[in-house]
């Protein structure tokens, strides 16, 4: 069944694309077992502290740099090394076309979700013949270089200098000035409010916040509540005739509950990509 489940996503691995989810648990008839290949380079994911035996004579066996990543919400551990070549330094994949950096060593999260693919797709479409996108919560800045690629000018934001500057390396791993774009360090909430005042607009605005959070100031974010204050925000910077992206991860909410909380006419969910077979749970919201 593993080869299998590899053996679909053939169709999806081009020139353009080399990252992905392989196996995705249930979907692909593996419970409790995740696979992602990253340019070549594969992150076991499982919920437990184990692997079933013949999945990792599988595993081993494939000659991969395999690591394996353990999810737990309580403690984010960095995954660990099992066979195959070690991979110490940052590298690169392609998707869409697009180039971004990834890191099997810098914790928890390697720099760009994958079940995102089919919504940066889009984000660089809208962008097509320029406007203005902010990008909240923007992590590694991969809404930022889609849209900038589709001849957008991009505001990136973000409460880590770390992830600011990754998102900086991104743009200029496809032949982008990050000069030529903004990029502000801070609280989404802060700096929605400098823009109003400011009277800053956006043709679009990406909204994709972690389930819970934490700001400089120990002020705590959870999407099942403050998600509406935000999206409420951003709509007021929002041009008119833009668009919004709002997406949330939140397992412990429904497509329905989240587009009530966001509560905008002309909304449109999204569908995720076709190698996330065994779970709806990325919500994405059109709104525009």
């Amino acid at each position: 069944m593993l080869d299998e489940a590899v053996d679909k996503r053939d169709a999806i691995l081009d020139g353009g694309t080399d990252a992905l989810r392989l196996v995705d648990g249930a979907g692909d008839a593996v419970p409790g077992f995740a696979l992602e290949s990253y340019a070549g380079k594969w992150m076991a994911i499982t919920p437990g502290s184990e692997i079933a035996g013949e999945v990792k004579s599988w595993l081993k066996a494939s000659e991969k740099s395999v690591y394996w990543k353990r999810l737990d919400k309580h403690q984010k551990d960095s995954p660990v090394h099992l066979y195959g070549e070690a991979v110490e330094t940052p590298f690169l994949i392609r998707e869409n076309g697009l180039t971004f950096e990834v890191s099997f060593e810098s914790g928890y999260s390697q720099g760009i979700f994958l079940d995102q693919r089919l919504n940066r797709a889009e984000v660089m479409r809208r962008m097509a013949g320029g406007g203005k996108l902010l990008n909240l919560f923007s992590y590694t800045g991969g809404f930022s270089v889609a849209g900038a690629t589709g001849g957008g000018e991009t505001t990136t934001l973000d409460l880590s200098a770390v992830y600011l500057e990754w998102a900086k390396r991104n743009f200029r791993h496809n032949a982008m000035d990050d000069a030529a774009h903004h990029f502000c360090k801070g609280d989404a909430f802060h700096w929605l409010k400098r823009f109003a005042k400011q009277g800053r607009k956006f043709d679009g605005i990406v909204i994709d916040p972690p389930t819970f959070s934490r700001d400089e100031k120990g002020k705590v974010f959870r999407v099942e509540r403050d998600f509406g204050e935000l999206a409420e925000l951003a709509a007021k910077v929002l041009a008119k005739g833009g668009w919004m992206l709002c997406c949330t991860n939140f397992r412990g909410i429904t497509e329905n509950d989240f587009m009530r909380m966001i509560a905008m006419p002309n909304m449109q969910p999204a569908a995720m990509p076709q190698d996330f077979p065994e779970e709806s749970y990325l919500k994405s919201i059109w709104v525009g």
